[in-house]
């Protein structure tokens, strides 16, 4: 029964973000709440509570510049594995993948990580 919850939390948590409806978040993010961001690299930024994650989220869902596109969701169990393009306008994008727990039908933990720019490591020959 826990995998169909958690999926349903991340069918909504992904709505929120690709129909711009910010609103959607309020039922969602658990008082308890942990996420930690991309940015900066290579740490990205821990916020705490209700609160600041609701406020963070919210505002990525009202922006109508720049787009969240989902391109995989694995769920097992209270866990779930988003894999994600985010495309900046024209500037270009960054994939990667958020990590989430969902415990009584909210998301308890989100742990974002992404491909960034960086020295490329050399082909075996």
């Amino acid at each position: 029964m826990q995998a169909r919850d958690t999926a349903e939390v991340i069918r909504r948590f992904n709505q929120a973000l690709e129909e711009h409806n910010p609103a959607i978040f309020e039922d969602l993010v658990a008082p308890d709440c942990v996420m930690e961001s991309i940015q900066p690299a290579p740490n990205g930024t821990r916020y705490e509570g209700y609160d600041v994650n609701l406020t963070f989220w919210q505002a990525m869902a009202a922006d109508r510049v720049n787009l969240f596109e989902v391109e995989d969701i694995f769920v097992m169990g209270d866990r779930a594995n988003i894999r994600w393009r985010f495309h900046f306008g024209d500037d270009g994008s960054v994939r990667g993948v958020s990590l989430i727990r969902v415990r009584d039908g909210r998301i308890v933990e989100a742990l974002a990580y992404a491909k960034i720019p960086g020295q490329s490591a050399p082909l075996p020959k």
